[in-house]
């Protein structure tokens, strides 16, 4: 059974760590944006130098190139058993892009997961993180903190955080993706692909519901 699905999911919601997760236990690519994009480029294609030459003056890469490069990705033999992506569609227009692309490499849509959180949960979750500088463990000051505050409960070193983890980038990030991305649900709904998850929850719980709708039972893995 083929399993090609999109995850949606505002920033903080885990949808990267659910999709890397069940794109592993089905050994099927795990298709985000920004990797797609790095990888383009390191291969030295036309397409990939295009990108390179947006994205070294900080611009975003044109939609029709993002497309262009989804298509070489998705026309690779790996994409034949299924794939997830993650970070595209992020627009009607590319989601419209998308659907013109399956229909040439004969591919379709099983499953859209929209992983559903409230914004205050979003905000404690990106607002709050810290990670490790030296061993890379990561944790959240208020849902996951570490034992004593500031320093890694996992080798002792200083807690550090990003720049842009903080309330007030935080509610601007929720902003553009309810502008830019949240038409997607609708989108997808009225095409009976959607199934939305409370991202609420333990990462195992929200990743065997995931696995439960794709008929997939992980007692049996």
């Amino acid at each position: 059974m083929n399993n090609r699905m999109i995850f949606l999911g505002p920033p903080g919601s885990g949808k990267g760590t659910q999709a890397g997760r069940i794109a592993k236990t089905l050994n099927i690519p795990h298709i985000d944006t920004g990797s797609m994009l790095r990888e383009e480029i390191a291969s030295g294609s036309e397409e990939g130098k295009t990108a390179e030459s947006f994205m070294s003056q900080g611009q975003l890469a044109p939609v029709e190139l993002v497309i262009k490069i989804i298509k070489n990705r998705l026309s690779r033999p790996d994409t034949l058993d299924g794939f997830i992506l993650d970070g595209f569609p992020r627009s009607l227009e590319q989601a419209e892009g998308l659907d013109k692309i399956l229909v040439e490499i004969s591919q379709k849509i099983d499953f859209v997961f929209n992983i559903d959180l409230s914004e205050n949960a979003l905000i404690d979750r990106m607002a709050y993180r810290r990670s490790c500088s030296n061993c890379g463990e990561k944790f959240n000051l208020k849902l996951n903190p570490p034992a004593e505050n500031g320093t890694c409960s996992i080798c002792g070193e200083e807690l550090t955080r990003r720049s842009d983890d903080n309330v007030e980038t935080a509610v601007k990030r929720i902003g553009t993706y309810k502008k830019e991305t949240a038409p997607l649900i609708n989108y997808y709904k009225g095409k009976k692909l959607l199934v939305d998850i409370n991202g609420n929850r333990e990462i195992s719980k929200i990743f065997n519901e995931i696995m439960d709708k794709l008929g997939i039972k992980t007692s049996s893995l």
